[in-house]
């Protein structure tokens, strides 16, 4: 004990300066001190922010075009936030106005496409406006040096993952990579998820995406985050499938990498 305080010293409070977790909070009586509670507070409103911010897709679709990329504004079957959030299956559905313009430029762009890029403001807006074009940005540059050809990017209102595949389909791409907001928790607001799927097409379950998640400044860099995926894309082409068969075996490069003696890979597939 510090012989200058009243209290015993707390060896958990160096920890906290390592997670983001809520530890070593302490207490006041039986109860949590009011910081610590106005923290707790603060970060529920966050989160429930975050799942009704309403998606801007038109700021987005704007900077995308200065990018030179043309979009598409979809909007699922769900009408409205609240019904987006009482009927999930509607979400995984488009609007039949939206599905019709599909069908109208897949008729005008005959042959189909490599890709479609999917953006859905999902759970969380906030993570989709923050983190798209930064992500994008690293992504696209690499995939045209593969020559896949790409539709426009298509931005979803009140969508889920499964939209992609419907949207995949009415196009005729042979991969979607869809971008959306993931349920934001009491530490992560602004969380992006990846999914990819092969082959897309309506009725396919999670089991045949895979996903890359927590895509954000505090967790996933958008640099690793695209290597990823370009690397199951590139290994979905050569195996002709994704989801559960198809594994995350990236190379990741770190400070060791420069040791030519250090091991390279996936460390939880290194064996002993």
């Amino acid at each position: 004990m510090d012989p200058r305080t009243p209290s015993p010293a707390n060896p958990w409070l160096a920890l906290r300066n390592l997670t983001p977790a809520r530890i070593a909070l302490g207490r006041s009586g039986t109860s949590l001190p009011t910081g610590a509670q106005l923290d707790f507070q603060f970060a529920h409103a966050q989160a429930r922010d975050a799942v009704h911010l309403a998606f801007d897709h038109a700021s987005l679709a704007e900077q995308l075009q200065a990018r030179g990329r043309d979009t598409l504004v979809l909007h699922s079957a769900a009408s409205d936030r609240h019904q987006y959030l009482q009927r999930p299956d509607l979400g995984r559905r488009l609007h039949e106005d939206s599905a019709r313009l599909l069908r109208e430029h897949a008729h005008a762009n005959p042959g189909g496409v490599d890709l479609a890029i999917v953006v859905a403001d999902g759970l969380s807006a906030l993570a989709v406006h923050r983190h798209t074009l930064p992500l994008l940005a690293r992504f696209e540059e690499q995939a045209a040096a593969d020559g896949w050809s790409c539709a426009p990017v298509l931005l979803v209102e009140q969508g889920r993952v499964a939209v992609a595949d419907e949207i995949g389909e009415l196009l005729g791409a042979r991969m979607t990579v869809m971008l959306i907001g993931e349920r934001p928790g009491l530490s992560s607001p602004d969380s992006l998820g990846l999914y990819f799927t092969y082959a897309p097409k309506v009725g396919l379950t999670d089991a045949y995406r895979n996903c890359i998640s927590n895509v954000r400044l505090e967790g996933l860099s958008y640099g690793m985050a695209a290597h990823r995926l370009l690397y199951l894309m590139r290994e979905a082409c050569r195996r002709q499938l994704s989801g559960v068969n198809l594994k995350d075996e990236a190379e990741l490069h770190s400070i060791d990498s420069e040791n030519p003696t250090s091991k390279k890979g996936n460390f939880l597939l290194d064996e002993g």
